[in-house]
C-alpha cells in the first residue's frame, strides 16, 4: 500500500539536484516561484488566493514587507536595461501601491526597508517608485512604531525585537531617511540583551533568564551578524566568537537528507534553512576552516534541493507547511501561506548570493557529502546554560542518523508541548507535533487528587560517560512539572532519576520515581507515535513489518494499546503524520514506591 503523501524521510542517497550548485537551484528552481507570485498578484490583485486561502485577510502583519522583498529579488535578477527589467520595475510600483495602506509590522517593516536598500544600491529605487510612494513609506516604515521614540523601549514586546528595531534605524539611515544616532541606541541595546540572555555560551534564551533554548536560540546571533553584514557595519568580535559556536553546533547536526533542527517550535523548513543561514553567515566572517567551508556549502545546496523538491507543493504552487499529513505552530498559520513562501524563499536567496561570493558561483557540492558526514564526530555535548537547571544539547550520530537529546524546556509556554520535552529526536524516527501535550516517550504520572506530572523542566548534575559506541547520560530532577500552568509548576511530592543508553540501532530511556511520601492511587502513562506501521504485539513489546523503527518494548507497564492514528492532526507533524501509536499503562502503583518504567527502542541503522 503506497502513502498519500511524500515520505518525511530519506533511505535513498540524495536526489541528483542536491549534486547541483546553489545558485543554479535558485535560479531554475525557486526564481521561478517568484515570477509566478508576482504574476498572481498582478493579475488577481486583492482577490489572490492561494490554495484555498484569501491572501489579503488582514491577518499577516507582515505580509506587504515580505512582498517587497521577494519582488525586489525578482526585480534584481532582471538584465540591466532589459525590456524584462522595465516591466519589473513597474510591477514593483504597481505592488508597492496595491499593498501601501495595509497593516505591516515589525519584521514586514524590516523586509519592506531591506528590499528598499537592495534597490538604492542598485540605482533602482526611484525608478521602481514615485516620490509620493516613497514619502508614505518613510511615514510607515519606522521603528518608532513598536519602540518609544524618548526611553526606546519596547512596546510589548519581547526583547529580541530590539534587533528588528536596530535594522530598520540603520536601514533608515542608509536611505537617508534619518541620521544614525537612533540605530547606534538600538544597536547598543540588541547587544545588551543577547549578552543578558545568552549566558556564559552565547545562546539565547527565548524567555529572560528561565531557560527556554530552540532553534532560534542558535539562529538569532547568525541573524544579528547579518544585520551588521547587510547594513555595513564590522561584526564585532564578541558576535563572531559567539556565531562560531553556533556553526560547531550546526556542522555537528549536519545530515545527508538536508534536515535542520528537529526539536522546539517554528521547526520543518524554517528548521532546515535556520542550519543554511547560520552556515552562510559563518563562511562569510571566515569563521569555518577549508574543511568545513566545503561541508558546510554541500549542507546549503542540500537543504535548498530539500525545499524545491520535499517542502515545496507543485500541485498548489505553495510551500506546504500544513497540509497531506503535516502540522506547523499557530503562529505559522496557513492564513500567512504567501508570506512563508516569500521569506523562506529570501533565506534562500541572501544565503545563495552570499555563496556566489565567496566563489562558488557555478560550484557542484562535494562529491563525497556523506563519506564526509560519517568522519564527524559520533557524540557531541552542547551546554546553554548551567546554574540551578542543566540546559543542553546532546548529539548521536548513528549511520545516516543525527538524534538529538536536548534538555531545554523552562519558561512560559511551551514546557508541556512535546516539542520540548528531553527526548531524542531524529528525522523519521522520532518526532514531535507541534502545539500537543500528548507523552510522546516521556512518562506522565497521574495522581490521584488529578494532578498530572511530567519530568520535563527541572533536569540537574548532567553526567555523561561514553562507554565504546556507546553512550550513558544521567540526570535527576527534584521535581516534576505539574501541567495545567503556563509555567513550568514545581511539584516535590515526587523525585526521578533518569537514564538514557544511545547504542548503534538502538535507544534505551529508564525512570525511577521516588515518591517523597505515600501516595495512593498514582499511575503511569507513556506513548510512542511512530512512523513505522503493521504493528505485530507480544506483551508490552511492539514490532514494526515497515519503517525505520523495528520495535519498542516498555518494562514497567502492564497494558498496550495500538491505534492507526494517520488522520488524526494531533499526531501530525512538521514532516507528515505519524502512522502509529503505542501507548503503554501501569496499573495502580505502590504507594511508597519507587516506581519504574523503560522503554528500549531498535531501529534501522
Amino acid at each position: 500500500m503506497s502513502l498519500p503523501y511524500p515520505s518525511p524521510f530519506m533511505d535513498a542517497p540524495p536526489s541528483p539536484l542536491a549534486r547541483s550548485p546553489f545558485d543554479e537551484i535558485v535560479t531554475q528552481h525557486l526564481l521561478p516561484q517568484l515570477d509566478h507570485f508576482c504574476a498572481r498578484l498582478l493579475a488577481e490583485r486583492r482577490d489572490l488566493q492561494l490554495d484555498g486561502e484569501l491572501v489579503f485577510s488582514g491577518k499577516d502583519k507582515f505580509l506587504p514587507g515580505k512582498i517587497a522583498k521577494g519582488m525586489s529579488y525578482l526585480l534584481l535578477a532582471q538584465p540591466v536595461g532589459s525590456s524584462a527589467q522595465a516591466r519589473h520595475l513597474a510591477a514593483f510600483g504597481e505592488i508597492a501601491q496595491l499593498t501601501l495602506e495595509d497593516a505591516n509590522d515589525s519584521w514586514g517593516i524590516y523586509y519592506y526597508l531591506s528590499a528598499l536598500n537592495g534597490l538604492r544600491e542598485a540605482g533602482l529605487l526611484t525608478r521602481a517608485l514615485s516620490a509620493g510612494q516613497l514619502a508614505a513609506l518613510a511615514d510607515k516604515l519606522d521603528w518608532r512604531h513598536f519602540v518609544d521614540a524618548e526611553s526606546f523601549r519596547l512596546k510589548e514586546l519581547p526583547t529580541n525585537y530590539y534587533g528588528v528595531a536596530f535594522s530598520i534605524a540603520r536601514l533608515r539611515f542608509l536611505l537617508g531617511w534619518e541620521d544614525s544616532r537612533a540605530s547606534e541606541i538600538l544597536l547598543d541595546k540588541t547587544l545588551e540583551h543577547y549578552r543578558t540572555y545568552s549566558g556564559e555560551y552565547g545562546f539565547s534564551d527565548e524567555t529572560e533568564g528561565q531557560g527556554r533554548f530552540d532553534r532560534y536560540s542558535v539562529l538569532l546571533v547568525a541573524e544579528i551578524c547579518q544585520r551588521f553584514i547587510e547594513t555595513g557595519l564590522e561584526v564585532t568580535e564578541q558576535l563572531r566568537i559567539w556565531l562560531k559556536r553556533a556553526s560547531d553546533v550546526v556542522l555537528g547536526q549536519l545530515s545527508v537528507n538536508g534536515a535542520g533542527f528537529s526539536f522546539g517550535r517554528s521547526i520543518g523548513a524554517y528548521g532546515d534553512t535556520a542550519f543554511v543561514e547560520i552556515l552562510t553567515t559563518a563562511a562569510h566572517l571566515d569563521l569555518l576552516t577549508p574543511a568545513q567551508l566545503d561541508l558546510a556549502y554541500a549542507a546549503c545546496t542540500t537543504s535548498a534541493a530539500r525545499y524545491a523538491e520535499f517542502w515545496f507543493d507543485a500541485e498548489t504552487h505553495s510551500v506546504n507547511l500544513w497540509d497531506r499529513g503535516r502540522r506547523t505552530d499557530t503562529y505559522r498559520g496557513k492564513h500567512r501561506i504567501l508570506g512563508e513562501n516569500l521569506s523562506l524563499l529570501h533565506q534562500l536567496f541572501y544565503t545563495a548570493r552570499q555563496w556566489e561570493a565567496l566563489g562558488f558561483h557555478g560550484k557542484p557540492p562535494m562529491a563525497d557529502f556523506s563519506a564526509a558526514l560519517a568522519e564527524l564526530p559520533r557524540h557531541a555535548l552542547t551546554w546553554f546554560a548551567r546554574g540551578e537547571h542543566d540546559r543542553t544539547l546532546i548529539t548521536c550520530r548513528d549511520g545516516t542518523h543525527v538524534i538529538s537529546l536536548p534538555l531545554i524546556s523552562g519558561g512560559s509556554g511551551y514546557h508541556s508541548q512535546n516539542p520540548y520535552f528531553s527526548i531524542p529526536f531524529a528525522d523519521g524516527l522520532i518526532q514531535a507535533a507541534p502545539d500537543t501535550g500528548w507523552p510522546q516517550l516521556l512518562p506522565r504520572l497521574l495522581l490521584a487528587d488529578g494532578s498530572e506530572l511530567i519530568p520535563a523542566a527541572f533536569q540537574q548534575d548532567l553526567q555523561i560517560e561514553q562507554q565504546g559506541e556507546q553512550l550513558l547520560v544521567r540526570f535527576h530532577q527534584a521535581a516534576l512539572d505539574r501541567l495545567g500552568g503556563t509555567e513550568p509548576q514545581a511539584d516535590t511530592r515526587v523525585r526521578v532519576s533518569t537514564t538514557y543508553r544511545f547504542a548503534p540501532g538502538e535507544i534505551t530511556r529508564e525512570d525511577c520515581f521516588t515518591p517523597q511520601e505515600p501516595l495512593q492511587g498514582a499511575r503511569l502513562s507513556i506513548e510512542f507515535g511512530s512512523f513505522s506501521r503493521l504493528p505485530q504485539c507480544e506483551g508490552c513489546e511492539v514490532r514494526f513489518a515497515e519503517g525505520l523503527v523495528n520495535e519498542i518494548a516498555f518494562e514497567g507497564a502492564e497494558q498496550l494499546q495500538v491505534a492507526d492514528i494517520s488522520t488524526d492532526p494531533d499526531y501530525h507533524t512538521p514532516t507528515g503524520p505519524l502512522l502509529t501509536r503505542v501507548r503503554a499503562e501501569t496499573g495502580e502503583l505502590p504507594a511508597a514506591g519507587p516506581w519504574r518504567l523503560r522503554w528500549h527502542m531498535r531501529y534501522r541503522n
